[in-house]
């Protein structure tokens, strides 16, 4: 990829046409807003009437518990022996204090309105209804049940009453998690259980068992019903680390819980008696290893198994000691010990077990210097051996450059920068044809392995299509590609091109394609003045990774297109990568011939008040000379952050467009592809691969400091700051 200055011209004409069409942005967004809102017509309805109904009766400012008609509205055992089956309808529409309505409307609008807007109205309104009669009713039969007893939790919640939505609203939720991809649905199915779960089991209230019942109703249905069934598989490592992180959080949650939050649970009762310093050890050692568990870290899982096994030594001698505390008169209630005690230890052995069966995802070692990929690594030397024999994209000599990480893949290899927790994988795996899948998969394990996030920048549609299953896929960048057999600069799609050799030609401007490792010293002097010159007046360092500098040209592998007035002055530079497809069959024994279809630009830099449409020129030229000497096609290269058209603008894209609208004024993406069509090209997409949107904050920070190693936040920040006020911003 190149990138070359953007005139200040240019950068106005940017900046105007983008405040031009972020005027029908804004003006468009009342009439967005008002098309979501008409698609979801029963959330609307809904919510309205609950706040008509509290306006009506008062509730909005006084608590609903406290009305005399109360009982008449409210749903429970005591409503329901009394034959008042209408309260299970009523009920929805109330809240028991205002003060509930706060934290209930997220909830009602979240839940009803996701799943409105993914199932439509009819089915939202079946789920929700279904949902809370499931979570009123179940919860009222297994108090029934569990109050013969004597279950002193169990025959208080027999005789309380209860109103609110939040069943239909978790029913409606739980549906609408249940058509998320994957990892996301696990993600939140695992933080919705644990809410619900702690919620019933420490607090316990009416409301809290009813929740728990229509939720996992939901589960079940929503696991059993074909629409959203799934296929069971093997819990991925990363599947390992999430669960034991939640487990991590969960028992966290429930030491501070214990420590300010009087309950009456079905675990017993508690008032906050727990230690200071118990819980605050506790707390600090997951926070302190809670990021190891997720990224997989050897040392951190030790310390969560010596932390659980300590919790559980002590919960047995507090076990052991309760008869003899009891009879000496030290513990006032044995109920609050054992709430005390108990719930912890069972969070504690359940995470150890855990631990213990998934202790093949923890296996990261702490030290940087030991987190390589496990993979055999492979000299420059024989990657290029394999990119010779199994051919690669117009990108894949790049992997070549210092400071990419090269290791063996099958009979291929592939190359990679870890920066930020990130392995990114430059351009597609150089395998054989078909092998990308297995490559990829392969990948994609020793990064996890390591504790990496894999994600693999500029990949081919080949590659897009073979990602690892569940991954996804967004374009970065438009390859633009000029075939070569034919190639004559005819026609009036051509004009600007023919203008600029016509003009060469009369200023006495002459080309020449040379090896710039073999050019006298005043040459490279040359270029190198030129591209010092190009990069301080950025302000920023060059950037790298798919970027190459004049290190990279000076490669005896590399073509340099070199424009030279009679006086020997030069006055520009482009770099030409060669692009290497599957070698050429050879007879018995024979080693097959290596076979450069095609070239890929790279550096373009060109003298400050020199000849005026140099690259054009260059370009030009250098695209005739191959063609001459009967390649394929040259590659200009793709523009980062510039998308076609026509394609989908979802979430992610979105976010890279404002991301490459950010960096236009530093580095010229767009001016660069709109440059590049000068040249007639035909596109082809280069994709960012990764495996969910999670790890998108990750894959930025890594790919900005493989861009720009050498940048400062403070280098970002002045240039975008200058280039603004030159922009009159």
């Amino acid at each position: 990829m190149t990138a070359p200055e953007a005139p200040a011209r240019a950068d106005e004409r940017l900046q105007r046409r983008r405040l031009r069409a972020d005027r029908p942005m804004r003006a468009s967004r009342p009439l967005r807003a008002l098309r979501v809102l008409r698609r979801v017509p029963f959330t609307l309805t809904f919510v309205g009437a609950m706040l008509a109904v509290g306006v009506a009766t008062g509730t909005l400012w006084r608590p609903a518990s406290e009305q005399s008609w109360y009982p008449q509205v409210a749903t429970g055992i005591p409503s329901l022996a009394e034959g008042r089956w209408w309260t299970v309808l009523t009920s929805p529409f109330f809240v028991d204090h205002p003060a509930v309505l706060i934290t209930l409307l997220p909830l009602v609008i979240g839940g009803l309105g996701w799943a409105e807007w993914r199932f439509g109205s009819l089915r939202t309104l079946a789920l929700a209804l279904g949902g809370h009669i499931v979570g009123v009713l179940g919860a009222a039969g297994i108090l029934l049940l569990v109050s013969q007893t004597g279950w002193h939790w169990a025959v208080r919640l027999a005789g309380t009453l209860d109103v609110g939505p939040s069943c239909a609203a978790f029913t409606a939720l739980v549906f609408a998690i249940a058509a998320l991809p994957a990892p996301w649905r696990l993600r939140a199915r695992i933080a919705i259980g644990l809410w619900v779960g702690i919620s019933v089991l420490y607090l316990g209230e009416l409301y809290d068992l009813e929740h728990a019942v229509a939720m996992t109703a939901a589960l079940i249905a929503s696991g059993w019903l074909p629409a959203f069934r799934h296929p069971a598989g093997r819990p991925t490592q990363r599947e390992w680390r999430l669960i034991a992180l939640a487990g991590l959080i969960a028992v966290g949650v429930i030491q501070l819980l214990d420590l300010v939050v009087p309950f009456d649970g079905p675990l017993g009762q508690n008032h906050p008696t727990a230690s200071l310093v118990d819980v605050a050890v506790d707390v600090v050692v997951i926070a302190l290893i809670a990021n190891g568990i997720r990224s997989g870290y050897r040392v951190a899982w030790i310390a969560a198994l010596g932390v659980g096994a300590f919790n559980l030594a002590t919960a047995a001698l507090g076990f052991a000691l309760l008869p003899a505390l009891v009879d000496a008169g030290a513990v006032a209630s044995p109920r609050q010990v054992f709430a005390l005690l108990l719930p912890p230890a069972v969070l504690w052995a359940a995470l150890i077990a855990f631990l213990v069966v998934g202790r093949g995802a923890f296996r990261v070692r702490l030290r940087r210097s030991r987190r390589a990929l496990a993979a055999e690594p492979v000299t420059r030397d024989e990657l290029v051996q394999r990119l010779e024999r199994s051919g690669g994209g117009t990108l894949s000599w790049m992997a070549t450059w210092e400071p990419n990480q090269r290791i063996a893949s099958g009979s291929g290899a592939v190359a990679y920068q870890a920066h930020a927790g990130v392995a990114v994988m430059l351009s597609d795996p150089i395998v054989p044809e078909g092998e990308q899948g297995a490559a990829l998969d392969r990948f994609a394990d020793a990064a996890q392995q390591a504790g990496l996030i894999p994600c693999v920048f500029s990949a081919s549609e080949a590659s897009a299509a073979a990602r690892p299953d569940g991954w996804r896929s967004v374009i970065v960048a438009e390859d633009t590609i000029v075939d070569l057999p034919g190639l004559a600069f005819t026609g009036k799609a051509w004009g600007p091109v023919r203008t600029a050799i016509n003009r060469a030609g009369r200023e006495g401007i002459s080309f020449r394609m040379v090896r710039l490792a073999e050019e006298p010293w005043n040459v490279l002097a040359q270029v190198r003045a030129i591209s010092e010159q190009w990069a301080g007046d950025k302000g920023l360092p060059e950037m790298r990774f798919t970027l190459g500098t004049v290190e990279e040209a000076l490669d005896p592998e590399v073509y340099v297109g070199l424009a030279v007035d009679g006086g020997g002055n030069l006055h520009g530079v482009t770099s030409w990568l060669p692009v290497y497809g599957p070698a050429a069959p050879a007879g018995d024994g024979d080693r097959a011939e290596p076979r450069i279809v095609g070239w890929t630009l790279d550096l373009m830099r060109r003298r400050d008040g020199g000849f005026g449409p140099v690259m054009e020129f260059l370009i030009a030229s250098s695209a005739l000379h191959f063609s001459q000497a009967g390649y394929a096609f040259v590659s200009l290269s793709g523009a980062p952050l510039v998308r076609p058209d026509g394609a989908d603008a979802g979430p992610v894209d979105q976010v890279l467009a404002r991301l490459g609208a950010l960096l236009e004024p530093l580095y010229g993406f767009s001016s660069l592809h709109r440059f590049k069509q000068k040249f007639n090209p035909r596109s082809a997409s280069l994709y960012l691969l990764y495996r969910d949107e999670g790890d998108l904050p990750r894959i930025g920070i890594a790919l900005t400091r493989a861009y720009l190693p050498d940048a400062s936040m403070r280098d970002l920040v002045t240039s975008a700051a200058g280039t603004a006020k030159r922009s009159g911003h």
